[in-house]
């Protein structure tokens, strides 16, 4: 038993109604994600023949490679694009015969594979970054008209106005 506002109660209503806070936080937080995948979906593959995963993949191997002129292993690059080893490799390999990446071996460990963007990917990339923006932003201004998601888009802004260390 658990005393809240002078009663006497079960401490399990708390948690229960704790858990359902959070489970509608997250089917909220997945709406707005599906919403915007969506939309990114489209106008990606519509503007430059690419996926959400596939200019993900693109762009985090980018801005690894501008930031600090290191490479990543596809382990560390799927735990980036949020894909199991084998979908990243699957998605790695689709995008190596595309001539938009290439592969080889870590100089310091022959089992390390690094991989980084062509002169092509890195062109395909540029062309679409602004599709990509542009439509993200859109939705976001879509989203933030429905009450149920606005809180999440304003948590967003919040998020990017704050000072980075």
């Amino acid at each position: 038993m658990q005393v809240i506002d002078g009663k006497e109660g079960p401490a399990v209503e708390i948690s229960d109604e704790l858990a359902e806070t959070r489970a509608q936080g997250w089917r909220t937080l997945a709406a707005l994600h599906a919403r915007i995948e969506d939309v990114l979906e489209r106008d990606l593959q519509r503007g430059h023949d690419l996926s959400v995963s596939e200019y993900s993949l693109l762009d985090v191997l980018s801005r690894q490679e501008q930031l600090s002129g290191c490479y990543l292993r596809m382990t560390q690059l799927s735990r980036a694009v949020v894909l199991s080893q084998s979908a990243t490799t699957r998605l790695v390999t689709r995008l190596e015969r595309r001539g938009l990446l290439q592969r080889y071996l870590c100089p310091d460990d022959r089992r390390g594979i690094y991989t980084e963007v062509t002169a092509e990917g890195r062109a395909l990339l540029e062309q679409a970054r602004s599709t990509h923006d542009d439509t993200l932003a859109e939705a976001l201004r879509d989203a933030a008209e429905l009450p149920e998601l606005a809180p999440l888009v304003d948590a967003l802004a919040t998020l990017q106005a704050a000072p980075k260390a």
